[in-house]
This record gives structure tokens, sequence and C-alpha cells, in this order.
């Protein structure tokens, strides 16, 4: 997908196509919205997550539920704002009962997943999940083998760890993402 102009229009041109996609049927029909992506179209930092839940369904903004809102937290503990990060998710649309996209919905959401890392083009990708990490890095790993070490995706590095729900239901692995945190940041010459 090529696109002209400043990575603000691309996005937003990217965005509307995706507003537009009918390519999964059931998601197509259920959705309120398509959920593209909010942040910093020069972010160093790249979040993504699964997909989006029915919060981000009825706001059309990634990562602003229950999940979302420990997000927030995170990043303000690493001293930054969510409008300094770029936050978008595996899929555009929820999937009904909010349950985990399918191989093929990934499939047909990867070129718009594409255009937004190659726009932002990030220095850091943050998988949140296994979802996220296992369609960024065409990975079986799970998420716990994981974390902790960077991996590659074109120039950026990645860094796996627990999706912010996965937290809610086990608050002791807090511990290990604010750990996952400071490696990010310490890798940006930022000690927190």
């Amino acid at each position: 997908m090529s696109i002209e102009g400043t990575r603000e229009e691309r996005l937003c041109a990217v965005s509307g196509v995706v507003a537009d996609c009918r390519r999964c049927t059931e998601l197509a029909e259920t959705r309120t919205q398509t959920v593209f992506g909010v942040g910093d179209p020069n972010a160093r930092i790249l979040f993504i997550g699964e997909a989006p839940g029915a919060d981000e369904d009825k706001q059309g903004e990634p990562f602003v539920g229950r999940a979302g809102q420990l997000l927030t937290k995170i990043i303000e503990a690493c001293g930054l704002k969510r409008e300094e990060v770029y936050i978008c998710n595996v899929l555009k649309c929820r999937p009904p009962g909010n349950r985990n996209p399918t191989d093929e919905e990934a499939a047909n959401c990867r070129e718009y997943l594409d255009a937004q890392l190659a726009t932002v083009d990030p220095e850091y990708v943050v998988c949140w999940g296994s979802i996220a990490a296992k369609n960024l890095l065409a990975t079986k790993s799970p998420i716990g083998k994981l974390r902790g070490r960077f991996h590659e995706h074109g120039r950026a590095k990645v860094l796996c760890t627990y999706h912010p729900s996965y937290l809610l239901r086990n608050p002791a692995a807090k511990k290990d993402v604010w750990e996952d945190m400071k490696f990010l940041f310490r890798d940006m010459g930022v000690e927190l």
C-alpha cells in the first residue's frame, strides 16, 4: 500500500481505506466502527495489541477500556504521555464477544498494520500479548519465552510483554512488565 504525503496524511489515508474494509464479513457486519490507531506519527515507540474490545469499538480508539487505562498508567510511569507513542492493534475491528482474532482475520488486516509500521517507522515496537507477538513475528513461541530480549522487525527492535488485560487478571505479572519497560527504556538511554 503506497500512499504519498506526510506521515499524518498517509495514516489518515490508510485509516479511510480501513473504515471501508469488508474483507472479514462477520467483523464488518458486527462492528460499530473500525479502530485504526492513535498517537504520534513520528513516535519512537509503537505499541501493538490484539484487537479492539467493546469500549474501543464504541469510541473508535485503541486501548480505552480497563486494559487501556492500565496501559496509560504504564506509559505515564515511563515518563511519557499516550500522545507521544503510537498505539494500534493487529485487527482494526472488534471480534464478536471479544474472541481472539482468527489467522484469516489477522492476515486480512496485515496490510494495514504493515502500512502503520512503515509510516511511523518506529525505533521500537512493543507487542502487548501473545497474539500481537505471534502475528508480527510469525512465531508460535509463548509470550513468556519471547520476553526479556529484543526481536527484530525491519529496523525496529521488538519487545514482547504481557497484555494489560492479562495484568488485570494476574496482578503479580505487573512486576514482569515493569522489568520489560525498564529493559526497553534502558536501551533508549533512559533509566526508569
